[in-house]
């Protein structure tokens, strides 16, 4: 395999079977301005008749009806999270009736789709591109289980890849908690609410063929459609789709844990001292953690200032929608929604508004939302001493997480601020070298830990701004020493030569590849 290297100096190969030619990452903008010709993918146009029946009795006869063949492409979406029962139950359908080497295309896959294994190993599943792997199916894959390596996507990465048609999509599956006869479908009614459909919305638009797979059929015509009819092929009723007390409970709370707190204060403060903390801003956070407490602190200092944003966007919690009904936040632009409040809050408030993935991050529309951020607040699980961020895989180098969103508000936003403890479970976050890059130092600002705030050189403006501050402002490398002190030096981990995965930036290029643990 001929390997060259990216702009970070990480080995690319040229090309891989099952994938192709691969492009190098060459810096957070350069591709992207070197490929402004690049032409939308049109979907497939075809009449369907009058009179035709939508409504299907099962997923069989909706993967029969759409002439369901070896090598197809399947996408799904991640909206239920933990509580998705529906790609495998469409899985099991494909396998029941022997088609083999489908590529799951799905915008993350989570714990509910360790099932995905079995249909490895027998071949009714070759290859899998999505934004997230974890638990048993991210350890499997991170152990070279499958045949052709995984491709990583962010979101906007995953959508631009389906609107420029470089990933056709043969069959569309999306989970709807509602959805009348003929496909008119939203997220936030049914037993299955998760809110927002912003991924699906997508895959809808651009799938050769799309099936709304639904628990709660709906008088016709459902109102408001996250997907209208006229992208809908097939509707098929089953008994449940997702477990709601998984998928989307309560309110998201605010973390308790003391460090969390201490290094959301000091993003809080580090934040209401620059110049982009004023009336109308816009900003972003994270779900949990000290993201989150970060707008709660962030919050007290508008209040204080008598400050108010413009909007917020990603994926929106509960905490989002109280700053949207305190007028902290003019509006919230919703892709994917965490918990009940937030869907109830879509249905009610014409402020709060649903968008697909393509608007939210796509970098080749003519615009993205991400590129009005002013503000985003991002974790990390690891950083290095160049600031690039890791979100992807675990100390020991297995799959465990999900690109997202994180380059892609990170490459928006005027001022990312990453937070992060400097160490977990006495291991350093902060070290020489991430084992996987998925956001770009260049894309980065500031990380703050609770040992001290770190500055990317780059941007000597906030340097500037900060000198007079009482702030722990320190060099990256400082706590990094400071950290390994306490720890020492974390243990190499050793890597085969074999590929398990491709991580895409959000242009198409490859910024980092994942490799097989070596065996003891």
């Amino acid at each position: 395999m001929k390997m060259i290297k990216n702009s970070l100096g990480r080995e690319i190969p040229e090309f891989v079977e099952g994938i192709g030619d691969l492009i190098p990452y060459q810096g957070v903008w350069e591709y992207i301005k070197k490929t402004q010709s690049k032409h939308l993918h049109a979907r497939a146009c075809y009449g369907i008749g009058k009179g035709i029946e939508k409504l299907l009795p099962d997923i069989k006869t909706a993967l029969e009806r759409c002439n369901i063949k070896d090598g197809m492409t399947l996408s799904f979406h991640h909206h239920f999270r933990a509580g998705d029962e529906t790609l495998m139950q469409v899985i099991a359908a494909v396998n029941e009736m022997r088609i083999k080497d489908i590529t799951v295309f799905s915008s993350s896959l989570t714990s509910s789709h360790d099932g995905l294994i079995k249909y490895i190993e027998n071949g009714t599943v070759s290859r899998i591109f999505t934004s997230g792997l974890r638990e048993k199916l991210g350890k499997f894959i991170t152990d070279g289980k499958l045949k052709i390596p995984a491709v990583i996507r962010t979101h906007g990465g995953r959508a631009r890849s389906i609107a420029l048609g470089e990933v056709p999509i043969d069959i569309a599956f999306v989970a709807a908690p509602s959805s009348d006869i003929l496909g008119n479908s939203n997220g936030i009614e049914g037993p299955s609410a998760c809110g927002s459909l912003g991924y699906a919305m997508v895959d809808a638009l651009y799938a050769d063929k799309t099936v709304i797979v639904t628990d709660n059929i709906v008088d016709y015509p459902l109102h408001p459609a996250s997907i209208p009819e006229w992208q809908v092929d097939f509707v098929v009723k089953v008994d449940r789709i997702g477990n709601p007390a998984k998928i989307a409970t309560g309110s998201t709370r605010i973390t308790k844990n003391p460090i969390d707190l201490a290094i959301a204060q000091s993003a809080s403060d580090f934040i209401a001292r620059t110049p982009y903390f004023m009336e109308g801003m816009s900003f972003q956070v994270g779900a949990g953690g000290a993201s989150l407490a970060a707008a709660k602190f962030m919050k007290e200092a508008m209040k204080e200032r008598n400050i108010k944003g413009s909007f917020g966007i990603g994926g929106i919690t509960s905490y989002m929608v109280e700053l949207l009904e305190e007028g902290y936040l003019n509006t919230l632009f919703d892709v994917q929604s965490f918990d009940a409040v937030v869907a109830k809050s879509i249905a009610k408030n014409p402020r709060h508004i649903e968008i697909p993935a393509t608007y939210y991050s796509d970098p080749f529309t003519k615009n993205c939302v991400v590129n009005n951020l002013d503000i985003v607040i991002l974790a990390a699980l690891q950083v290095d001493a160049d600031f690039n961020v890791n979100v992807m895989t675990s100390n020991t180098g297995v799959l465990m997480g999900a690109s997202g969103g994180h380059p892609d508000t990170a490459a928006g936003a005027k001022l990312t601020i990453i937070v992060c403890p400097s160490f977990r479970a006495r291991v350093p976050s902060i070290v020489d070298k991430v084992h996987t890059v998925i956001t770009p130092g260049e894309s980065v600002d500031v990380i703050v830990t609770e040992r001290g705030i770190a500055i990317n050189p780059q941007r000597s403006d906030l340097i500037e701004f900060m000198k007079k501050s009482k702030l722990p402002i320190r060099d990256i490398h400082e706590i990094k020493e400071d950290v390994e002190k306490l720890t020492d030096k974390p243990e190499e981990v050793e890597f085969e030569d074999r590929i398990v995965a491709l991580v895409e930036y959000r242009d198409g290029t490859i910024i980092d590849t994942i490799k097989a643990l070596k065996c003891d």
